[in-house]
């Protein structure tokens, strides 16, 4: 699968190194080509980088990693992006992308591809290492298109993560916008360290 990564930092860049481990082209979607955050992933095969607007023209998949107030500036320089499927792995915890509350549902208003909230519930240590105990962790993803979420759901366990679990449509997006807040909250503010995560547990 061809996927642009926009915003190639902590999150951004333990994605693209897992898909690329597993095959899949990677164009960095970048301002600068000579001076960006997380060159090193270069080095990765299928990896090149591109400026913004070639990364989405060669892409299926457009994985948004950014600052939530940085989408404005991003749509515009994407370009057509109807019928792709992009995932939104930010969290409007500090800022939000005013109007609107998450960067997803400015996506959704602004232009007309599938887009799913996936990737943004869990620290980049456990993107880069999903596994505890010898099993994947668990991810989870909200939106209206059924077939991006499968989509979503495949490159989640290419990325070694356990299941990916359907919060619900976009009215959900907010509620997994919180959930990823309670890791912030356990892991951080409380003390548990960045080494912990989610796995749901049935029987």
């Amino acid at each position: 699968m061809n996927i642009a990564i926009i915003g190639t930092g902590n999150v951004g860049g333990a994605l693209a190194s897992a898909w690329a481990a597993k095959g899949h082209h990677i164009y960095l979607g970048v301002q600068d080509l000579n001076q960006f955050k997380g060159k090193v992933l270069l080095k990765n095969q299928h990896t090149q980088a591109c400026s913004i607007a070639e990364a989405v023209a060669k892409a299926e998949v457009i994985l948004i990693a950014i600052p939530p107030q940085a989408i404005f500036d991003v749509i515009e320089q994407m370009g057509d992006i109807t019928g792709k499927t992009i995932i939104d792995a930010t969290n409007a915890v500090r800022v939000v992308p005013d109007p609107y509350k998450t960067v997803y549902h400015c996506l959704a208003d602004k232009t007309k591809a599938d887009v799913v909230k996936c990737f943004n519930s869990t620290g980049f240590e456990n993107m880069l290492n999903p596994i505890y105990n010898g099993q994947g962790i668990d991810m989870f993803m909200a939106g209206d298109s059924d077939k991006a979420k499968a989509t979503v759901s495949s490159l989640a366990s290419d990325a070694g993560f356990g299941s990916c679990i359907d919060f619900g449509k976009d009215d959900k997006v907010g509620l997994l916008e919180k959930f990823a807040l309670s890791w912030i909250n356990l892991a951080i503010m409380q003390g548990h360290g960045r080494n912990m995560a989610f796995k749901v547990v049935r029987r």
